[in-house]
């Protein structure tokens, strides 16, 4: 069957992969696309632990389901905003996204807390069962009635404006307002089908925990949580860790020592707590991420991670609290590790693949995760912890997930100017040769810090493979995986030294008999897209460039993006010294520009926000450039909708073969 993005697009989506405390039931959210092809809808399926049975699923509803989280008792947590069976006609929730729980015995769901502002985050005290969750409430409410009917005189008077007081304001694709975020406690339940009441743990949080991730201690006395420092400075602010105690709302300081802290994660016997740190950077000097631990009753931290040149994600503990699984970026793929307590010891897990979504079996001798790379979409997977360098083994799956891709995949590396490795994945038709060489499609990923190593169901290179592309996936200087040196050598070097890289990896890539030199374009998205103007104002070796979601010109992006201040880690302060920002601004280049450009980009992106395409696209109208501009007024800085995603790919195809492959252009039928 070949696969085409109609192909793609049907494929089942996991993620939120969950396991029951003893070990004996794994979940997963798995989304399709809904009927009218409009919104991707998901559902929680249960997954075959001895991998025999296809996944059976456990939810149904319009809206979907999502957010795993097992209880102490078996019973299943997830968020949903289907409609309560038993509310009244003036039930405050409306449409909000609420905690719902499903029997371990089976049985129908019922509404666990709705407040009107929906439920965001939800953990879950593994021993006690007491829930912890995240929900947005109007600045000085008392309750949830008091907040709904603050909506409702809103709505009433037709007000939609917000007053600002903090910084940031939005976040990706939303306003951080004008609800506040709030932490509930939900006491454990007394039996199954009554639980307590939801409370705050801080009655006036502000913008206290605005983005901060949490968890809770197994017996639900303390509540491990982002905060963010007490300063008007936005150069000052730091989201530093902090100890809440569920009774009396009492906070301790865990780490205030000018880092983000993210991913809290407690361990089983409550006497620890580990969070990633993200240290603040300079425009002189990147910091490094690594993993601290934090001893609850002491007060006492340290680095978990000293000398280990990768950055953790999605720490995990193992049931005796001896070990934190982790993944990291390391060269194309993201493994698992394990460090122990007692020594320090790092050990890898796993070979090749992407992997995520940790869950640690209570026996110490499995972990279960979600396992995908540049040829396999994500499915689950068990790790013998006895023997880690053998293959995973895939448990239970959907028979559509066994792909026959059109395609074979090589890695390939070429030397950077100062003798630095740049490597990167090439995806290749399978019948490509010296005979019938493929045209190529380069793809430059977005971050800056990022690294092609998974699935990708935005840029996926197989859907360009059926059509006859050889794609090139390099990672170039700040890409991750490869140790801070590397990240170092592009920290405020786009235009020069990442540049330099990614022609030297397409110098390579076009000289092989199997790639025809000739038909090349490059596109990218994000710092991707950047990299796309900066190419096009610095070279025409490419017959077309595609920039989506793109940054253009550094010095108004600085000021409209979501998190500017952040930017000058980097760059530094454009009020004193706008040399970086010119040194890197693509838009300074515009006159140099001749090759047909493809301009992407969503409405509602608040990181790379629109101001970027419009002056973009007015920027290559003015001076004569052949272009178009794909508008998604309904889409982020991630076109996420299937039938936009459609719209996504046949229109960049269309464009590219056109231009490389001298193929009339085709307009797309709903366009």
């Amino acid at each position: 069957m070949p696969f085409t993005v109609e192909a793609m697009v049907s494929l089942p989506r996991l993620s939120g992969l969950a396991l029951s405390n003893d070990g004996g039931r794994l979940v997963a959210s798995v989304a399709r696309p809904g009927a009218e092809g409009k919104k991707l809808v998901s559902a929680l399926y249960a997954f075959d632990i001895e991998g025999e049975n296809v996944p059976r699923r456990l939810t149904r509803s319009a809206p979907g389901e999502s957010g795993a989280a097992f209880a102490p008792d078996g019973s299943l947590l997830f968020t949903s905003e289907r409609p309560d069976p038993d509310a009244k006609p003036d039930d405050p929730r409306g449409e909000a996204t609420a905690l719902w729980v499903l029997p371990a015995g089976g049985g129908e769901s019922r509404l666990v807390a709705g407040p009107p502002g929906g439920v965001e985050a939800v953990a879950v005290a593994r021993e006690s069962g007491s829930v912890v969750f995240a929900a947005g409430t109007h600045p000085g409410t008392q309750n949830w009635e008091e907040d709904a009917e603050r909506e409702k005189s809103r709505k009433d008077a037709g007000v939609s404006a917000q007053l600002f007081e903090e910084y940031p304001i939005r976040f990706w694709d939303h306003y951080l307002g004008p609800r506040e975020r709030h932490l509930q406690l939900i006491p454990a339940p007394e039996d199954e089908n009554r639980a307590g009441s939801p409370r705050d743990l801080i009655q006036f949080p502000g913008r206290s925990f605005e983005l901060a991730g949490f968890d809770v201690t197994p017996d639900g006395s303390t509540v491990v949580t982002g905060c963010w420092s007490d300063t008007d400075d936005v150069l000052e602010r730091d989201l530093n860790l902090v100890a809440i105690h569920a009774d009396s709302g009492k906070q301790r300081t865990l780490a205030g020592d000018k880092a983000w802290y993210e991913a809290p994660a407690c361990s089983p016997d409550g006497r620890y707590a580990v969070a990633i740190r993200d240290g603040r950077s300079t425009p002189e000097e990147m910091s490094d991420n690594t993993l601290h631990l934090f001893d609850l009753t002491t007060g006492e931290s340290k680095d978990l991670l000293a000398g280990f040149d990768r950055w953790p994600q999605g720490p995990a503990w193992s049931h005796d609290s001896g070990t934190v699984f982790f993944t990291a970026d390391d060269d194309g793929h993201v493994p698992v590790f394990g460090v122990e307590l007692a020594g320090g010891e790092v050990r890898r897990l796993t070979s090749e693949g992407a992997f995520s979504d940790l869950c640690p079996a209570p026996d110490g001798l499995t972990l279960y995760a979600l396992r995908s790379g540049i040829a396999e979409p994500p499915h689950p997977v068990a790790i013998d912890l006895r023997d880690p360098v053998s293959e995973p083994r895939r448990l239970g799956n959907f028979p559509e997930l066994d792909l026959d891709l059109p395609s074979r995949t090589e890695r390939v590396s070429v030397e950077a100017r100062d003798g630095t490795r740049v490597p990167s994945w090439l995806v290749l038709p399978r019948d490509a040769s010296p005979e019938n060489p493929a045209p190529l499609a380069v793809f430059i990923h977005g971050g800056p810090v990022g690294s092609w190593n998974t699935w990708h169901w935005r840029w996926n290179p197989h859907v360009f493979v059926e059509g006859g592309w050889a794609v090139l996936l390099p990672d170039p200087a700040l890409s991750l995986g490869y140790g801070i040196e590397a990240l170092r050598r592009g920290w405020g070097r786009w235009g020069d030294v990442v540049y330099d890289d990614l022609m030297r990896a397409v110098d390579d890539a076009e000289g092989r008999e199997d790639i025809d030199a000739s038909k090349t374009i490059a596109m990218g998205g994000s710092f991707g897209g950047y990299m796309a103007n900066w190419i096009a104002g610095h070279t025409d070796r490419f017959r077309a460039i595609v920039t989506h979601a793109s940054l253009w010109n550094l010095e108004g992006f600085h000021g409209a993006t979501d998190l500017g201040a952040w930017w000058e880690q980097e760059f530094g302060d454009p009020y004193e010294d706008l040399e970086l920002y010119r040194k890197n601004s693509p838009h300074l280049y515009i006159k140099n520009i001749d090759n047909p450009m493809l301009v992407i980009h969503g409405e509602l992106d608040y990181r790379v926000p629109i101001s970027e395409a419009l002056t973009l696209w007015t920027d290559l109208k003015r001076h004569g450039v052949e272009a178009r501009f794909l508008y998604f007024p309904d889409e982020n800085h991630f076109i996420l909708k299937p039938n936009n995603s459609r719209i996504w790919y046949e229109t960049v195809q269309n464009f590219i073969d056109q231009h490389a492959r001298g193929r009339e252009w085709t307009r797309p039928d709903l366009l």
